[in-house]
C-alpha cells in the first residue's frame, strides 16, 4: 500500500493552540482530516512564558486532532512569532570553480549555507534565509538562476532572526508533549501562504495578521517576500482596554468585543446600551455601545499605525515598490466589525479580509475557512511541502468475539460410594456425612505433603 503523506501544523498562539492534520488530494488541494483546539495558557505576546501550561495545552490540542482524524501525530511544523523577531537584508556571493558548468540547486544551497553562518547578536538565531534576487557576473534582476552559467553568483537575502532562548523553549514544549519538531516557520509567512494568491504576491501586497498577542506583517512584491515584522499588540490589548475602561471582568470584556464591538464609533447611536450582570448579586452594569466602540477604535488605530510605519519602512511609496494589491487582513482580530474601513482610512490602500480557503479542498468545513485558522492552514501547507509523513493511521484491531476465560473448576471426586441416607424407625436419617475431596484440595495436599517431606529431609540431614 502506498505510504500516505500526512502533514501536521501546530499553531502556538497567545489565545489558542491549534493542531491541524491534513493531506493533499488528487487535485493538489489541502484536505483537512482533523483539527484540535485548546485554550492557550502560558503564552504571552507570541512567546512561551510558562512551559508546563503550554505543554498541557499542546497535548490537549494534539489529542483532540488525533481523535478527530484517527491519525497518530509523530512530528509537527510550528509557527514562531513574538516581538523578538526581526528581519535584515543581506547580500552575499560565491565564486564558482567552473564558470562553464550550469548553476544548480547545489550552488544556491551553498550560498544559503554561507548566509546561515552569519554572525548574529549574542542570543540570536537565524530562522529563515529567503533569497530574493540573484546576480550572475554582475547581471542583475535574475529570479531563477538555475540552468544559467557564470563565475560569480550573488544574491540579496531576507534574513529572519529570532531569540535563541524563545525558539528553544518552543522546541522543549513540543518534545515534552511527546512529539517531534520537524520545522519552524515564521507565522506571517505561514498566514501568507494560506490566504494570498500568487497574483497578489506578484502585484505587491501587505498581509496583516491580527492575532491575540501579536500583529504580524509580511510584504510581498514580484512574488518575493520583501519585509516581515511582528508588532507586540493584538486583540488581547483591546480586551484589556475594555476591561479597564468599563470596569468589568475579562470574560465579559471579550464577549462584549466579539458580540457588540465595532472599530468605528460613528456607527453606534447614543442610546444603544448593553446591560451586563453584576458579580455575586451586585446590580447589573449598563455600558454604552458608543463608548465601547471608542475604546476599541483608539487601540485599533494604534495597532494599524504601528503596522503602517513598518509598511513605510519597506518603502511602499517608491513606484517600483508600490503595493498594487493593497492590504489583506487575517487572523482572529480581522473579524472585528468595520476594521476593514478603518485600515483603508488610515493607510489609503485597498483592503480585503483574507480567508484561508485559497488552497483548501472544496469539501472543507466553513469553520476551517475562518481567518482564525489562517496560520494553522499555512503551517500545514509548509508541512505538506516537506513531504514529511508526520502522522500515521491508528490501526483499529478487528474485534474478535472474546472466548470465555477458562476458570479453574475444581473436579469433585467422592471417596466412597455408600448410601448417604438410611431409614431408622420409619424416619429418614443421614447414615453419615459423605466427605468430598476436590482435585484442587488434592493438589494443595500433595504440594503441602511434598513441602513437609522436604523440610523433614533437610532437618534429618542437618542432624
Amino acid at each position: 500500500m502506498e505510504k500516505e503523506n500526512i502533514a501536521v501544523g501546530l499553531d502556538i498562539g497567545t489565545t489558542k493552540i491549534v493542531a491541524m492534520i491534513g493531506k493533499k488530494n488528487e487535485y493538489g488541494k489541502l484536505e483537512i482530516l482533523g483539527v484540535g483546539k485548546a485554550k492557550s495558557l502560558g503564552v504571552a505576546r507570541g512567546v512561551v512564558n510558562n512551559i508546563t501550561q503550554t505543554i498541557q495545552s499542546i497535548q490537549q490540542a494534539v489529542l483532540e486532532a488525533e481523535n478527530d482524524s484517527g491519525y497518530k501525530i509523530n512530528d509537527v511544523v510550528v509557527g514562531i512569532a513574538g516581538q523578538h523577531i526581526r528581519s535584515i537584508q543581506h547580500t552575499d556571493y560565491v565564486i564558482r570553480n567552473n564558470p562553464e558548468e550550469v548553476i544548480s540547486e547545489k550552488d544556491i544551497q551553498l550560498l544559503i549555507d554561507q548566509v546561515n553562518k552569519l554572525a548574529m547578536l549574542p542570543g540570536e538565531e537565524i530562522i529563515h534565509v529567503l533569497p530574493q534576487e540573484f546576480k550572475i557576473d554582475g547581471q542583475p534582476e535574475i529570479k531563477e538562476p538555475i540552468g544559467m552559467s557564470g563565475a560569480r553568483l550573488e544574491a540579496s537575502f531576507h534574513v529572519v532572526v529570532g531569540q535563541a532562548s524563545s525558539i528553544r523553549n518552543v522546541g522543549r514544549c513540543i518534545q515534552s508533549s511527546g512529539i517531534e519538531l520537524s520545522g519552524l516557520t515564521l507565522e506571517p509567512l505561514a498566514s501568507a501562504d494560506a490566504v494570498l494568491s500568487q497574483e497578489e504576491k506578484e502585484a505587491g501586497v501587505a498581509l496583516i495578521d491580527i492575532g491575540g498577542g501579536t500583529t504580524d506583517l509580511a510584504i510581498f512584491k514580484d512574488g518575493i517576500i520583501r519585509h516581515t515584522a511582528v508588532v507586540p499588540f493584538g486583540g488581547n490589548v483591546i480586551t484589556e482596554d475594555i476591561k479597564e475602561g468599563c470596569s468589568i471582568i475579562e470574560k465579559q470584556a471579550e464577549l462584549l468585543k466579539v458580540k457588540f464591538g465595532s472599530a468605528w464609533p460613528g456607527e453606534n447611536k447614543d442610546n444603544e446600551i448593553v446591560s451586563i450582570p453584576g458579580l455575586r448579586g451586585r446590580d447589573p452594569k449598563e455600558i454604552s455601545l458608543k463608548n465601547l466602540s471608542k475604546i476599541i477604535h483608539a487601540r485599533v488605530v494604534e495597532i494599524i499605525e504601528q503596522v503602517f510605519t513598518e509598511i513605510k519602512a519597506y518603502g511602499h511609496e517608491d513606484p517600483r515598490k508600490k503595493l498594487i494589491a493593497g492590504i489583506v487582513l487575517t487572523g482572529g482580530g480581522s473579524q472585528l466589525k468595520h476594521i476593514k474601513q478603518i485600515v483603508e482610512y488610515i493607510t489609503g490602500m485597498d483592503t480585503r479580509i483574507g480567508y484561508p480557503n485559497e488552497h483548501l479542498a472544496g469539501n472543507s468545513s466553513e469553520e476551517i475557512s475562518n481567518p482564525l485558522y489562517a496560520t494553522a492552514v499555512g503551517l500545514l501547507m509548509n508541512s505538506v511541502e516537506k513531504n514529511s509523513n508526520s502522522a500515521y493511521k491508528i490501526e483499529l484491531k478487528e474485534v474478535t468475539p472474546e472466548q470465555p476465560k477458562v476458570v479453574f473448576q475444581p473436579k469433585v471426586e467422592t471417596i466412597q460410594e455408600t448410601p448417604v441416607l438410611e431409614v431408622v424407625n420409619d424416619e429418614v436419617q443421614p447414615a453419615r456425612v459423605e466427605h468430598k475431596i476436590t482435585t484442587e484440595e488434592k493438589i494443595k495436599k500433595s504440594f503441602f505433603d511434598k513441602y513437609v517431606e522436604k523440610i523433614k529431609e533437610f532437618l534429618d540431614n542437618a542432624e
